[in-house]
């Protein structure tokens, strides 16, 4: 009964959010199991290009570090506000969704490269965050009980609690300067250059990713024969997560 209730409860989770949560929890997993080591997952372009080690521009975002309170905290972070984008801006927009996530990891891809920053999981969660944020400036975030701001001020929150859990300030500074300006390239293109005077949209969805994560739109005129519906009988309509 429990297996199945946590089943379904995990079945509910949008599909990006369960797919990219759940890579990052096995990979850590493994790590920790000793089946695989960081040697084989960090950004290493010379690996990527001269080796073709090429999964490796895909398991750096996957790696969080060891498991404690660190990992604990990044999870639930990429949990919760990549999923919030998901039911909430690109619901019913999974192929945009997936497009973000490649446009935004294609940029740090290139960027980390000159920075070298050997894992970028943590500046792709911040950019999440960042591109949440500046969706939804009104909303009033209270941090612990202990702080209360506004929304845009989510990242720079986050990168001073980081610094007390001792994380290295000049890679934290590189981490957080790199996922903010990558999800502020994605925001103004996406939300703000189309809305200017001569502004276009930059950033369209490629028709193959359309093909294969979205599904088509039903006609609400039509009207299926009984022997065409479940049982043969007019089932009532599901309520969407979230609604």
């Amino acid at each position: 009964m429990a297996y199945q209730t946590i089943r379904q409860e995990y079945l509910q989770i949008p599909v990006v959010t369960r797919a990219y949560t759940t890579a990052c929890v096995l990979t850590t997993a493994a790590v920790q199991l000793e089946l695989i080591t960081p040697f084989q997952l960090y950004f290493n372009p010379d690996l990527i290009l001269r080796n073709y080690q090429v999964w490796r521009l895909i398991t750096n975002f996957l790696f969080f570090g060891p498991v404690g309170f660190n990992f604990l905290f990044n999870m639930i972070f990429l949990y919760r506000y990549c999923r919030m984008l998901e039911e909430g801006s690109f619901r019913g927009r999974t192929a945009d969704f997936v497009f973000m996530f490649l446009f935004g990891g294609l940029l740090m891809t290139i960027f980390g490269t000159f920075v070298s920053l050997v894992f970028l999981g943590q500046a792709f969660t911040i950019m999440l965050v960042y591109i949440w944020s500046r969706r939804n400036p009104n909303v009033r975030m209270n941090f612990f009980g202990l702080l209360n701001f506004q929304a845009p001020f989510l990242p720079w929150v986050l990168m001073g609690f980081s610094l007390l859990l001792g994380n290295s300030i000049i890679v934290d500074l590189l981490g957080r300067d790199l996922c903010i300006a990558v999800g502020h390239v994605y925001y103004f293109l996406e939300d703000v250059f189309p809305n200017q005077p001569g502004g276009g949209r930059w950033l369209r969805t490629p028709s193959i990713l359309k093909m294969l994560f979205d599904t088509p739109e039903e006609d609400a005129n039509y009207n299926p024969l009984p022997e065409d519906r479940p049982g043969g009988f007019a089932w009532g309509e599901g309520q969407r997560l979230g609604g």
